[in-house]
């Protein structure tokens, strides 16, 4: 959570709500941890959605990752690169902000930068996935701003309120 100067949740950013994912470092070297390729880490669950949303996302190298013949990508089952397109892992320095193929250590990007409001539904899971190699080190941080487009529940009674919040182990 992000706190404001006084102490508050901040919780939207240009009337998008604001889920940020800071998983655990890649050790692909780890049978099934994150960076693992065709581990049961692979793909890696970041933002679990709830209903149909709007989002858009990027994200923050933090630590350089390592393995030159590695890619990473983040999308939904079935379009793994819909939200940020497949790039190699090593051109993930630290510093980087990854909104495209090619991110760049920029420390700052306008909004616009960031890609296209996107539209998920029925609940779809936003995910990490590797590809051709494992991703031995490393980490990356990720910001989801998101708009919910439903509300309530089903006629069964199952919630549809959209909704995005951070899944899997913090740091």
């Amino acid at each position: 959570m992000i706190y404001d100067g006084s102490g508050r949740p901040f919780s939207s950013l240009d009337s998008y709500n604001v889920a940020i994912c800071r998983p655990t470092a890649f050790v692909g070297g780890t049978t099934n941890a994150r960076g693992d390729d065709g581990g049961t880490s692979d793909p890696f669950t970041l933002f679990n959605v709830t209903g149909d949303v709007i989002v858009r996302l990027y994200g923050v190298c933090t630590t350089t990752l390592t393995n030159a013949t590695a890619t990473v990508e983040v999308g939904l089952t079935g379009n793994t690169g819909l939200l940020l397109p497949t790039t190699t892992g090593t051109d993930l320095v630290a510093g980087d902000v990854w909104v495209d193929a090619t991110p760049a250590e920029v420390r700052g990007v306008l909004l616009s930068t960031v890609p296209a409001a996107t539209l998920i539904t029925n609940g779809a899971d936003i995910l990490e996935t590797i590809a051709t190699a494992d991703v031995t080190a490393g980490n990356i941080y990720y910001v989801c701003l998101w708009r919910p487009l439903t509300v309530g529940k089903d006629a069964a009674g199952n919630d549809i309120a959209g909704n995005v919040v951070a899944a899997g182990t913090q740091i």
